[in-house]
């Protein structure tokens, strides 16, 4: 098949919607099919640099022995939701436009959303160009901003559930990560006959269980504390000031450490409220290569994910897969309705405790922190659950199999 990927971010650009698609790319391409990728110019979290990429407004260069095509994007801060959500509108303009000139012909295109006008953008290109567009719902837009409260005007919010509804109901196949997600999707208007469950996946060989003790332990002098890690973003949603809350009840557990890492609008006020409270017991790193990325996950004892308990919508953290293919234990911190804590009880892969809750995230710490057959066994429970239900190849069967009844 000829398969054309759509989506917001790509690599260099460092972050989990840029490396699933890519991920998928290359697993598509090695079972070969002929895979294209339209995406924008690279802007946040590019290791090495954005400034190469931003001298044109068109690219096309074979990435990793994909066709990606970069198509010009505003270079808005991360830290301006207005302007991000002109931008939005904007890009999706571009490369819909961009996709009718500049791309062959496809059997079938495959697009990641958020940012919700890109969907609506690759649904007019698909139509334009007579192709079936499958969509990939990541996250609930607009219900997952509305829970934030970043979208309160009754007007905009009509507005976006109707272009929500609009996705759904015109895409020739809606893919969701989780059975709460299908189920949201198909309540705001989905045919159940078209909205398929396929998890996010992990690549299982990429990262894998390997000793604590290692160099980044050793460059942060690390060697002998127990790691409390948290990587990836740090936005409003992520909560992480009650991680800083839990690091102060636990100031006095000298063998403790939290490590955060990765940067987000909140970063520089996390970083003023560590220093500001004297929290000694907190590290924080910038972004890391998906590599380095692996590294953090094997030199620490316990990954947090967190999410505000405004978060109500059933999502599952991407981060969440990677924790359990390293075989680490997995502290979750966020709305004990959605899909993440059934997920993390039937793996048997941590615990799960109300989110703004430090106390209790301290309680857990301890307790975790207190047992060491306790981690051991969560993070092999994790390790082999990842392995059997969300390895990389398992799941881009499952996709390749949808992509070609589609075609067909």
């Amino acid at each position: 098949m000829k398969i054309l990927l759509i989506s917001a971010f790509f690599p260099p650009e460092v972050g989990s919607a840029a490396h699933l698609f890519f991920e998928l790319g290359q697993a598509l391409l090695m079972q070969g099919h002929e895979v294209t990728v339209l995406t924008g110019l690279p802007r946040y979290h590019v290791l090495g640099g954005k400034k190469t990429y931003r001298q044109r407004s068109v690219i096309q260069e074979n990435y990793h022995g994909l066709k990606v095509v970069r198509v010009f994007n505003l270079d808005i801060p991360w830290n301006k939701p207005i302007l991000r959500g002109l931008d939005q509108w904007v890009s999706a303009l571009v490369a819909g436009l961009a996709g009718g000139i500049l791309l062959p012909s496809f059997d079938v295109a495959l697009v990641y959303s958020p940012p919700l006008p890109l969907a609506l953008a690759a649904w007019g290109l698909a139509r334009w160009r007579r192709w079936p567009i499958v969509v990939n719902i990541q996250d609930l837009i607009p219900q997952s901003v509305i829970d934030l409260g970043v979208l309160k005007d009754p007007y905009l919010i009509r507005v976006f559930r109707k272009l929500e509804s609009f996705v759904y109901r015109r895409a020739d196949l809606v893919v969701a990560h989780s059975e709460g997600n299908r189920q949201h999707i198909i309540a705001a208007g989905g045919d159940p006959n078209k909205v398929m469950l396929i998890p996010n996946w992990i690549d299982t060989e990429a990262i894998r269980p390997s000793g604590r003790n290692n160099d980044l332990r050793a460059s942060l002098g690390l060697e002998g504390n127990f790691i409390v890690s948290f990587a990836g973003i740090m936005g409003y949603s992520q909560d992480l000031e009650t991680v800083l809350y839990c690091a102060d009840l636990l100031r006095d557990q000298n063998d403790i450490a939290f490590l955060l890492v990765g940067d987000g609008v909140e970063k520089v006020k996390l970083e003023e409220m560590a220093k500001d409270n004297n929290l000694s017991n907190v590290l924080f790193l910038p972004m890391q290569s998906k590599e380095r990325y692996a590294e953090v996950l094997a030199a620490s004892d316990l990954c947090l994910v967190t999410l505000r308990k405004e978060v109500r919508t059933p999502v599952v953290p991407s981060k969440i897969l990677s924790i359990m293919a390293a075989g680490r234990p997995i502290l979750a911190s966020l709305s004990l309705e959605g899909d993440a804590p059934r997920l993390i009880d039937e793996a048997q892969c941590g615990q799960c405790v109300s989110p703004g809750q430090p106390e209790a995230m301290a309680k857990a710490i301890l307790q975790i922190f207190g047992s060491t057959e306790l981690r051991k066994k969560m993070g092999a429970n994790g390790r082999q659950y990842a392995v059997e239900h969300y390895s990389l190849k398992k799941c881009v069967k499952h996709i390749e199999s949808c992509l070609t009844s589609i075609c067909s």
